[in-house]
């Protein structure tokens, strides 16, 4: 079975009919055919920052791209650390 994907502007209505107009989360979600829980999760994230909530399909929110950039400077880091221990090995092979 191949999962659903929904888009923001759905993703937004949804937590708006819960929300504003009052419609529980277990009926928002038998009307829309999706499962409440997926529903509540919705409803958290946009509560918590809906400028950055549902960043869609590769797109990601900040914190991501921090951290996505601290880890490739890290694996450049860690392959110039290498490179140096061994041409520190190398000469002080030559020194002896």
């Amino acid at each position: 079975m191949q999962r659903r994907k929904f888009s923001r502007e759905f993703k937004v209505e949804a937590v708006k009919l819960v929300r504003e107009r009052g419609v529980s989360v277990a009926q928002a979600g038998r009307d829309l055919g999706v499962h409440e829980n997926v529903l509540r999760k919705w409803v958290k994230e946009f509560g918590s920052d809906p400028v950055q909530a549902f960043p869609g399909h590769g797109q990601m929110k900040p914190e991501q791209l921090e951290i996505e950039r601290l880890r490739r400077e890290v694996t450049k880091l860690k392959a110039e650390r290498d490179i140096l221990k061994k041409a520190a090995a190398y000469f002080a092979k030559e020194a002896t």
